[in-house]
């Protein structure tokens, strides 16, 4: 009975994935089943939380040390897509001044996840806002620390 059912699940299993091969990359593929940097930072130096257009909202956390991001996660309650974008994002950014960090876009996360299908785009949009929340957040609380006291 139970290698019925391991012949099953593994049928089923080949499916999923033959069928996400025809819609995501390989690269998309890894980073929505392995996503990296996944998790949050406990008193982040900055922070960016941003709900996207279809519902998806995606957090990252940034540790910052004279203008480099040293580390860096994010979480999401989104699809595959967003998954990958935020942890595509992470990647991209890690070691990285606030300023190059700053000029990541969105297609900057999807050249790295080798695209991503029409309806997906915005997530890599999202990953790119998110961002761009967090160092503002950074860069607030630089100037005026206590506002580290008031976030979420």
């Amino acid at each position: 009975m139970t290698s019925e059912f391991d012949d099953s699940f593994k049928e089923l299993e080949q499916s999923v994935m033959e069928d996400m091969r025809r819609v995501y990359t390989e690269k998309t593929i890894d980073h929505f089943l392995n996503p990296r940097n996944l998790g949050e930072i406990q008193a982040p130096d900055g922070f960016g939380s941003v709900t996207g257009p279809c519902g998806d909202t995606l957090e990252i956390c940034l540790r910052v040390n004279n203008r480099r991001i040293m580390n860096t996660t994010f979480w999401t309650d989104g699809c595959g897509a967003s998954i990958a974008s935020g942890s595509m994002v992470t990647e991209l950014i890690k070691g990285k001044s606030l300023a190059e960090a700053q000029r990541i876009t969105q297609d900057d996360i999807l050249n790295a996840l080798g695209g991503l299908p029409e309806e997906s785009l915005h997530c890599a949009l999202l990953g790119a806002n998110t961002l761009k929340e967090a160092i503002r957040d950074y860069l607030a609380c630089e100037k005026e620390p206590w506002k580290r006291a008031y976030r979420r």
